[in-house]
């Protein structure tokens, strides 16, 4: 079980994640830049006393995961995007991770943006100390199906630690037959991703998020004091150029991609180019029933 700092911690970086999510949903409309909703979401987390966890996602229609602008993207909304709003916050390695969908200006796939949070919610009802993987992936599935779409079965919740996003369970959104149970003082996150394609990802091309993959000598004296910023700024965590206050670090990024130091994310495509939505929450197992962390 947490200590009642570290809970603490884990509340606060969940609930400015969770306002953070709300702030960049309200944004996306037509013709608004992703660049501009994604600055405006890791500001608000930055100025709530918290760092980032890893980038502000946008992911639009068939993609599911795994896109940020990059540094002065001019991309926009277009009318009826489906767009996933996925961002985190967190305070001494302790997470808020947590997600929504909004469409931009229409209501053309309101049924599947509520399928998504629907199976969250039912989730909600039960998860706790003693609850089977397996039954939170069958109720996902179940809950998914009888609304008319299924979930994509390659994407899963997770358990969170840390300084370590995605630690020990995989939390599934079918039911795999995993019998290990959550337990009282697991960090867990439940992410269910709808669609009405065939229900599955595969990687697109790489994207703008990066991590630290290896420690290797570094011949660029400036490469090398922007991978000493980054492993003080973010740690284990993802990021991307554009969240780094460092002079010209798309570049610098790009030359520790080069030399293997840093590995970036492929974007999370529907196989069918189906629409994707998600909706996410942080849960803290304190008991026979998880609290939200993440609410605003």
């Amino acid at each position: 079980m947490l200590t009642s700092d570290q809970l603490e911690k884990l509340r606060k970086a969940g609930e400015v994640s969770g306002a953070a999510r709300e702030i960049g949903m309200s944004m996306v409309k037509s013709g608004v830049k992703l660049y501009d909703v994604a600055q405006e979401v890791e500001g608000y987390i930055r100025a709530h006393g918290c760092g980032l966890a890893f980038p502000c996602n946008i992911s639009i229609n068939e993609v599911a995961a795994h896109y940020t602008p990059c540094c002065g993207d001019k991309k926009v909304f277009e009318v009826g995007d489906v767009v996933k709003i996925d961002c985190g916050a967190q305070i001494d390695g302790y997470v808020g991770d947590t997600a929504g969908t909004v469409e931009a200006d229409t209501n053309r796939y309101r049924d599947l943006i509520q399928a998504s949070k629907t199976a969250r919610d039912t989730v909600a009802e039960f998860v706790g100390d003693g609850v089977p993987l397996y039954e939170i992936g069958r109720t996902v599935d179940e809950s998914m199906r009888r609304d008319g779409f299924v979930p994509i079965t390659n994407l899963c919740g997770h358990q969170i630690e840390p300084y370590n996003l995605h630690a020990g369970l995989s939390i599934p959104s079918y039911d795999n037959g995993d019998k290990t149970v959550l337990k009282a003082g697991m960090v867990v996150a439940i992410e269910p991703f709808a669609t009405n394609g065939a229900g599955e990802i595969m990687d697109g091309k790489w994207g703008n998020i990066v991590r630290i993959l290896r420690e290797r000598p570094i011949a660029d004296p400036k490469a090398q004091e922007f991978y000493e910023y980054v492993k003080e700024e973010f740690r284990s965590f993802p990021f991307c150029a554009r969240s780094c206050d460092f002079p010209d670090a798309e570049k610098h990024v790009k030359y520790l991609i080069r030399h293997g130091i840093l590995t970036s994310y492929g974007q999370c495509i529907e196989v069918d180019k189906g629409i994707v939505s998600q909706h996410e929450y942080t849960f803290y197992i304190n008991a026979s029933h998880g609290e939200v962390t993440t609410l605003p």
